[in-house]
């Protein structure tokens, strides 16, 4: 097709700049991507941009037909622009955020994985096999996430790759300390001639070692978890709910002294209505909870699992727990302060 679905590739390519493009190229490699998708970043931006005409034809552009033709044209650059860059902005954080998650869940998956590959590996090398065949035969099926990337590593070595070179490219493409850690170790030791075998080993024992460790830190930090999720998802809606139920007692009482007060006329003070709404309270408590909820997941996810990105998944089950109990105690204490009111 000639037209080539309007330049998508191009105009992905246009709006990243070139000096971005290594630092873009390793942090996609990171997260599993071999090439950089223009195609991708040239549909946001025709998504972004029929967003933006949809809101300026909608909300915009009515009320600039009072000013000038100028004015018109200025005001209309300005706001198509604000716009656009809003959502260009907003889907470029989105981007971010969705693939610095698929990075951590990656490099999460293949250190668990790392020390079995190990143990194979050390295994194979024990069994007298070279280093270059070892890491080929210690590529398994069950090792989906970290096997495929061995498996090039391996193909790399076997065609006459430089071991360490292609070892170092592999560590490159995980955000992991630990993978870099032991890749240069494994290096050294076969740049220095010594028992490869031996030292895999004892790398697998203190990877094992210090796994049994922050499973037991996780473990011992389970109170802290259930009191805090306690005080958040139940015990923060039910005190929003009741203290909205006592303030509308509360208006009402006023409501009704200040209307007793101004037909007795002999009194020297008389009260008035409060000024308050009711309403006003029930939606700070809505964004009160919200607030409370979303922060509180993010302390559970440090707490227990020692890294916020681990605890995403926490943040939906805080936040509409929370909500979902709040209109729940809502309708129970309304139904319970009826009569009272």
């Amino acid at each position: 097709m000639a037209f080539r679905i309007i330049f998508l590739e191009e105009f992905g390519k246009a709006f990243v700049p070139k000096r971005f493009i290594p630092n873009l190229r390793k942090y996609l490699l990171k997260a599993g991507f071999n090439e950089v998708p223009y195609r991708f970043f040239g549909m946001l931006f025709y998504f972004s941009a029929l967003i933006t005409t949809m809101i300026f034809i909608t909300f915009i552009y009515p009320y600039l037909r009072r000013f000038s033709l100028i004015e018109i044209y200025i005001f209309s650059f300005l706001g198509w622009f604000i716009v656009q860059l809003f959502f260009a902005t907003l889907f470029i954080l989105l981007v971010y955020f969705y693939l610095d998650l698929k990075i951590y869940y990656r490099t999460k998956k293949m250190e668990e994985q790392l020390p079995d590959f190990l143990q194979v590996l050390s295994a194979n090398l024990k069994g007298g096999m070279t280093f270059e065949r070892a890491l080929w035969a210690a590529v398994k099926p069950r090792f989906n996430v970290l096997g495929s990337e061995m498996a090039k590593a391996s193909k790399k070595v076997m065609t006459g790759y430089e071991v360490g070179k292609a070892l170092t490219e592999l560590a490159d493409k995980y955000d992991s300390l630990m993978l870099q850690r032991t890749v240069d170790l494994m290096i050294s030791e076969l740049e220095s001639g010594g028992n490869v075998a031996e030292l895999i080993d004892r790398l697998v024992v203190n990877l094992k070692d210090t796994k049994a460790l922050k499973s037991e830190m996780s473990a011992s930090a389970i109170a802290y978890v259930i009191f805090i999720s306690v005080i958040v998802i139940v015990i923060s809606p039910l005190l929003f709910a009741l203290s909205f139920n006592l303030l509308i007692l509360i208006l009402n009482f006023i409501g009704q002294l200040s209307a007793a007060t101004q037909r007795v006329s002999a009194l020297p003070f008389v009260f008035s209505k409060a000024g308050m709404d009711p309403n006003d309270f029930k939606l700070f408590s809505i964004a009160a909870i919200a607030v409370i909820s979303f922060f509180s997941s993010l302390i559970v996810a440090i707490v227990e699992k020692g890294d916020i990105k681990g605890g995403v998944k926490y943040i939906p089950i805080y936040v509409f727990g929370s909500m979902f109990l709040y209109f729940f105690f809502m309708k129970v204490l309304g139904t319970l302060f009826a009569g009272i009111l």
